[in-house]
């Protein structure tokens, strides 16, 4: 069974640490990110997501983080395997929506 449930770190540094997930499959926790390219001093930012509790233990997952340095969302759509150690692997996408001034503007802020 693939337990989201403590830390994880990305190839680029970035880690986000997963609380408790509940029985209905929903978590919170920080993401703490090694890349920006906002003005601001990165800070860890809070993600709030659900995933499936499989049987096979492969479930998908999906979760949000509000990044508080910056005026920008992200959301990772993503699915946990079994590695070839045992050991848990999380394969995911993101989107990230960058707050624009106005709405011709708007073709530029999403990543």
């Amino acid at each position: 069974q693939c337990d989201l449930t403590g830390w994880w770190e990305n190839e680029l540094g970035s880690k986000m640490h997963v609380d408790a997930v509940d029985s209905q499959g929903n978590f919170t926790g920080e993401y703490y990110t090694a890349v920006s390219s906002a003005q601001k001093p990165i800070e860890p930012s809070p993600l709030l997501g659900s995933q499936h509790l499989d049987e096979d233990g492969q479930c998908t997952f999906g979760f949000t983080v509000n990044w508080k340095f910056s005026d920008s969302t992200a959301v990772f759509a993503g699915q946990c395997f079994a590695g070839d150690g045992g050991e848990d692997v999380l394969q995911s996408i993101w989107l990230l929506r960058e707050k624009v001034d106005s709405l011709p503007s708007d073709w530029k802020a999403t990543r």
